[in-house]
């Protein structure tokens, strides 16, 4: 059966997975790259950018396993753009470009419809208004067999983890401060939600926590 996981998501050592103020400029918030050097330096991203070389060590490896065998992934409305409020028109399709890196169907949460958006290489963006369950019933018939990877942003991973639909949750932890942006522990208790850790894995440039759910 395929798996809700939560893949390669950053977050400081005072638990903020993206900076304050997303905007045009800032689209992981202020500081929020700083959470990505671990990712930025990686051959796997440098080949998402049709880029040679980069580092192929533990990160690397990390990076890569966090897009094996996923079927459907669902974003919140943040991670696929700054736009707030109703749909001004279609003008905005994300932060990618022409050919996004996910390759099968995305699910972005929304209060706001829109027509669904077909992209090159295979990704299809699907605006759900019925929350995150519907998002998920989505996904779920999208992915068949596969996983289903839950992008972010944190206040849409929070949602996930309250309700215990997140069965495997892998966070790369940075050596920095934000000090403000997106607490991603903010009003959760995850032992009290059946969360444990199941490993840890040192980085080149962050360490990584792999926690799953035991009930």
């Amino acid at each position: 059966m395929s798996k809700v996981k939560v893949q390669s998501f950053a977050v400081s050592l005072d638990g903020f997975g993206a900076g304050p103020d997303q905007d045009l400029e800032n689209p992981l918030g202020v500081g929020g790259p700083d959470l990505m050097e671990w990712f930025f330096h990686s051959r796997a991203w440098r080949a998402m950018h049709g880029e040679s070389g980069g580092e192929s060590g533990i990160d690397n490896r990390m990076a890569e396993q966090g897009f094996a065998n996923i079927g459907a992934w669902i974003l919140g409305r943040n991670m696929f753009g700054p736009v707030r409020g109703p749909w001004p028109d279609d003008e905005w399709k994300g932060w990618w470009g022409d050919e996004p890196p996910y390759h099968v169907p995305v699910f972005v949460l929304t209060h706001h419809a829109r027509d669904q958006l077909p992209m090159q290489g295979g990704t299809t963006f699907h605006f759900v208004t019925g929350g995150i369950h519907a998002a998920l019933d989505a996904a779920r018939r999208a992915a068949g067999e596969r996983d289903i990877r839950l992008g972010g942003g944190v206040a849409t991973v929070r949602q996930f983890l309250a309700a215990k639909l997140v069965d495997e949750l892998h966070l790369a932890v940075r050596p920095v401060l934000l000090g403000r942006g997106e607490n991603l522990w903010r009003d959760l208790d995850l032992r009290t939600l059946g969360y444990a850790c199941d490993r840890v894995v040192q980085g080149e440039r962050a360490t990584h926590v792999f926690l799953g759910r035991r009930t």
